[in-house]
């Protein structure tokens, strides 16, 4: 027991003697939390219209107010060519393009019936379905008023002859999207900060030259591994805690589930990932190497948490590979204890399916340390 204080007592000095190290650990996180809660986002704030108007009647113009009356639409230019148009939205300087022919208004009244073209740009294909729904919803409601003016019946009494659907959306009424994403990136934070700080550990050993005068030292192997696992441990528990105080104080995240609860989870994976840092550093011979190896890892598991696309969309055989994810199952906890305010139960499969891999992998880093002395 004596010893492992010493080897704690030892890399906490190591870490604190380090400026570069505790701006990485403490003062990173921060600036990357603030950041990213703004950036990471799929909500659509602001859609570049292009309009092209060759009808130029009272209808046309009508429909044109509306669409701009949105919160989401910004006129961005017209013009009287679809052509200049299309050359827009090719250099990426709008996001839609609503073309409304010649005689739309005629058709309208005459045919009960007219036509309106809209050109998406859709190489963000997420933000493109958006636009589209978004703009329908536009055109459907002035479809609604052209009817009801044309059978002279308020638009209310003609909504309430047809079926009238009431969302409820649970868990984030307000649709929210920093609630969803806060939690998510909290993960990916802790996950950077324990694998690749654990990861450059024992190769900044071997690099200066101190692993020999450890390796003959009377310590045990568990003793060594842990010692060098629990600061980064306790660290990665001090940012969670840190980043769900200031999720909790600037953007008022819920949190619903117990707190014990999903440390006890944290402490789990914790585990998990520090042990697999520590592995890529007993099979690496330089800090480069380490850091190469970890990034690969981690933008794979990054990839496939569900973080940006969401886990069941994915093929099956991606959703096999996920169950060795350990990003996807903390994903999904924290969540789940945030948000909904799951307990225990609703987790535990989650819990030991890390916990099996967590003693899967810390055995694998004492096996293959010993190779290493």
């Amino acid at each position: 027991m004596n010893s492992l204080l010493f080897i704690l007592e030892k890399e906490f000095i190591q870490i604190f003697r380090d400026k570069r190290m505790l701006a990485v650990i403490f003062v990173l996180p921060i600036l990357q939390l603030l950041i990213l809660i703004f950036a990471a986002t799929n909500e659509m704030k602001q859609i570049n219209m292009y309009v092209v108007d060759n009808d130029m009647s009272t209808l046309s113009r009508r429909l044109i107010n509306k669409l701009e009356g949105s919160s989401f639409f910004y006129v961005q230019n017209s013009s009287f060519s679809i052509e200049k148009a299309k050359k827009e939205l090719l250099k990426d300087k709008a996001d839609l393009i609503i073309d409304i022919p010649q005689g739309f208004e005629r058709d309208l009244v005459r045919e009960n019936k007219s036509k309106v073209q809209l050109l998406i740009n859709a190489v963000n294909g997420s933000a493109a379905q958006l636009t589209y729904v978004y703009s329908m919803s536009v055109i459907t409601g002035f479809n609604k008023n052209i009817i009801a003016e044309r059978v002279n019946m308020p638009a209310k009494l003609m909504s309430n002859k047809s079926i009238s659907v009431v969302s409820s959306f649970w868990y984030n009424p307000g649709l929210n999207y920093k609630y969803y994403m806060l939690p998510g990136i909290l993960v990916i934070l802790v996950s950077i900060i324990g694998m690749f700080l654990s990861s450059l550990n024992i190769v900044k050993e071997k690099e200066v030259g101190t692993i020999e005068q450890i390796n003959v030292t009377p310590i045990k192997k568990y003793q060594f591994v842990l010692g060098k696992l629990i600061p980064f441990l306790l660290i990665g528990l001090f940012d969670l805690g840190f980043g769900l105080v200031l999720g909790k104080l600037i953007f008022d995240i819920p949190i619903v589930g117990s707190l014990f609860t999903l440390f006890s989870f944290a402490v789990v994976y914790l585990i998990l990932v520090l042990s697999m840092g520590f592995f890529v550093s007993t099979v690496t011979e330089t800090q480069q190497q380490a850091m190469f190896i970890s990034f690969f890892f981690m933008i794979v598991f990054l990839l496939m948490s569900g973080l940006f696309t969401p886990f069941e969309s994915m093929p099956i055989w991606a959703q096999n590979i996920n169950a060795i994810n350990p990003l996807a199952y903390f994903m999904r906890v924290i969540r789940m204890v945030l948000l909904k305010g799951s307990g225990f139960a609703d987790i535990a499969k989650d819990f030991f399916i890390i916990m099996f891999l967590s003693v899967i992998v810390f055995s694998l880093s004492v096996w293959k340390y010993r190779k290493v002395a």
